[in-house]
């Protein structure tokens, strides 16, 4: 250990008194043979120093505004790596079939052979973070080792600091992730990309990322520890989950109810986490457990933010955008960079604001540049990002830190679809709203992901991370609500409802009016139409909040053309859910005693009224 490390950084690890966390570090550099590795705990004048360091090496660099600061990943690395992504697989493991597996020793001697010598002559940075509150029954501990100043930095930022954590482990468990950047080349950016490899060991407890920066592959902490979570939770009592925590506000009542969740990418996560008004306490992964109460709780395991920067402009994202353009640490990635200021897609600027020149993820860029295939380069990268502290955005929970997370009161399902969901319904009972969860498709959005409209399926926004068969997940679901005194209500929310003109039935803003129709149903206060799809709202309701929340008049033209039950699309949509899991080994019986009581009462609907479509008034 000593040829890596000076007399200072020994300290620190010995401080630890842990022989694992020793014993991991010494054979990870002994495996990646970096020039000299440097152990961080949690001072200021550590952290400063990795801060600095991402500077000093070109990692990133200094914009205009204080704080602010830029970093490019190269051009073929992107975004997640869903090929090169794996599961380590030991022999009589089972795995549902859409997961990217590979044979555990295989797969251990691959990524072991390609990360030898992968940090030569770069400092390996030995991190140590908190996976939710410090001091929490919900938190998990990390180990980070990467030889990428960006990537150490943007984790300084995105979660809590664990070094004192470790102090108190003792022998307890703890996940690790080692992460090698490989060669770089003039623009500290990865060469050889046909060698990435992102394999997760949900057995040991171990994520190996080589030759890539995109944070989706590089920070352990992010989706990859969500992969071990996942698996960790799954055998045990609790719930990991892709999932977003809020408090929603009424507005005309001193309270605050907390909300969990999922959506797919583009179907309104973000924005219904920062609906104005509401309090935002994460956007993006969640630990659930229940409490000596029988309620289910929540934490947020991060304490920043990794959003996409695209169409982030005052209008639509007037916090975000806020925290975006004023003084704070943060960073861009991906951006195009002109006078040392950034510039992204959507940003709500007139055509001839944008500069035609500059630098960007292809570097020296000029509008109607084309890369080596031929295609035009945009003056950013659709998938470019932002990494800020939760603490910057004034809509912040105030209890956003507790270590005993906040009581659930409600689950929020949504995907993109325009036909077939109405904008909001509640689930009628807690097997129901996993099946919700379990059946949510999504359309794409542009010919860049295929045939716009083409829709498939999401299974609670998770099933990109997932590593445990399907059928144990759903089971896990249903398990941990029945274990529950007061179970979350759960809603499907749908803001992508189309007419038969193809324009959408309903506003972006109208979000806010649905969310807060769930908050009052969490709190007994407004009642609702039984339907074979879930409880929907009731008009006179509806158009009371219209009125409170957007001084609009709300018509029952709107209302009946938004909230009638499709019922011929929801029988194909019946048909697709059994081509999807009829041949799952595992999926528990009570997903299918819903969908067959949703498909029997829709095939009586159908028979006695010979209608495609219900109107509500059907139902009252």
């Amino acid at each position: 250990m000593s040829r890596f490390m000076d007399a200072e950084s020994l300290r620190k690890l010995k401080a630890l008194s842990n022989r694992k966390v020793e014993e991991q570090v010494t054979r990870f550099l002994e495996l990646c043979k970096p020039a000299k590795a440097t152990v961080i705990t949690d001072s200021p004048e550590d952290i400063a120093y990795v801060r600095q360091l991402a500077i000093d090496l070109g990692e990133e660099a200094s914009l205009k505004m204080r704080g602010h600061t830029i970093h490019y990943d190269g051009y073929y690395d992107q975004a997640r790596d869903k090929e090169n992504t794996r599961v380590l697989l030991p022999e009589g493991m089972k795995m549902t079939e859409t997961i990217n597996t590979i044979d555990r020793e295989e797969g251990l001697e691959e990524v072991l052979g390609i990360m030898d010598g992968a940090m030569g002559g770069k400092e390996c940075l030995v991190r140590f973070f908190s996976l939710g509150p410090t001091g929490s029954r919900f938190t998990i501990c990390a180990l980070q080792l990467t030889d990428s100043v960006y990537v150490a930095h943007s984790e300084d930022i995105l979660y809590r600091n664990g070094y004192e954590e470790f102090r108190k482990l003792g022998d307890g468990e703890f996940f690790t992730f080692v992460h090698s950047a490989g060669e770089l080349d003039e623009r500290n950016t990865t060469v050889n990309v046909d060698d990435r490899r992102i394999y997760v060991d949900v057995v040991d407890g171990k994520v190996y990322s080589v030759n890539n920066q995109y944070a989706g592959n590089s920070l352990g902490l992010k989706k990859l520890a969500l992969r071990l979570a996942i698996y960790k939770a799954n055998h045990e009592d609790w719930l990991t989950e892709h999932m977003l925590i809020m408090g929603v506000k009424h507005p005309d009542k001193d309270r605050v109810s907390y909300f969990t969740g999922a959506y797919p990418s583009a179907c309104g996560k973000t924005s219904t986490a920062m609906i104005p008004g509401m309090t935002i306490v994460g956007d993006d992964i969640a630990y659930l457990r229940t409490d000596e109460e029988g309620n289910c709780r929540a934490v947020n395991i991060e304490a920043g933010v990794f959003g996409i920067i695209r169409d982030v402009n005052p209008v639509d994202d007037p916090v975000i955008y806020e925290a975006l353009t004023t003084p704070r640490e943060m960073i861009f990635s991906n951006v195009l960079i002109h006078e040392d200021k950034p510039y992204w897609l959507g940003m709500g600027l007139d055509e001839d604001e944008y500069p035609t020149t500059g630098i960007n993820h292809g570097g020296e860029w000029h509008k109607g540049k084309k890369d080596e295939e031929g295609n035009e380069i945009p003056l950013a990268h659709p998938n470019a990002r932002y990494t800020i502290r939760l603490q910057e955005l004034e809509n912040l929970d105030p209890d956003w830190d507790d270590k005993e997370g906040h009581v659930i009161q409600g689950f929020f399902y949504g995907g993109r679809d325009s036909d077939t969901n109405v904008p909001i319904s509640e689930s009628l009972s807690w097997a129901h709203g996993v099946y919700m969860g379990a059946t949510i498709e999504s359309e794409t959005t542009s010919a860049t992901l295929g045939k716009a409209g083409v829709r498939s399926s999401s299974p609670m926004a998770v099933m990109d991370f997932m590593v445990v068969p399907f059928g144990l997940y759903l089971s896990n679901h249903m398990r941990f609500g029945s274990s529950l005194k007061n179970c979350p209500r759960v809603f499907s929310t749908n803001y992508f409802i189309k007419g038969e003109d193809g324009r959408y039935l309903n506003e972006k803003v109208d979000k806010k009016v649905w969310v807060i129709w769930a908050e009052g149903r969490v709190q007994g206060e407004y009642g609702a139409i039984e339907t074979p799809i879930g409880y929907i709202p009731k008009y006179e309701d509806l158009r009371a909040l219209f009125r409170r929340v957007f001084d609009k008049e709300y018509t029952v033209e709107e209302y009946t053309r938004q909230f009638s039950v499709r019922v011929d699309k929801y029988l194909e949509k019946q048909d697709r859910i059994e081509k999807l899991y009829g041949d799952e080994e595992g999926i528990p019986e009570e997903f299918w005693a819903v969908h067959r009581s949703i498909k029997k009462r829709l095939k009586e609907l159908r028979e006695k009224t010979g209608e495609p479509v219900l109107p509500p008034s059907h139902f009252q």
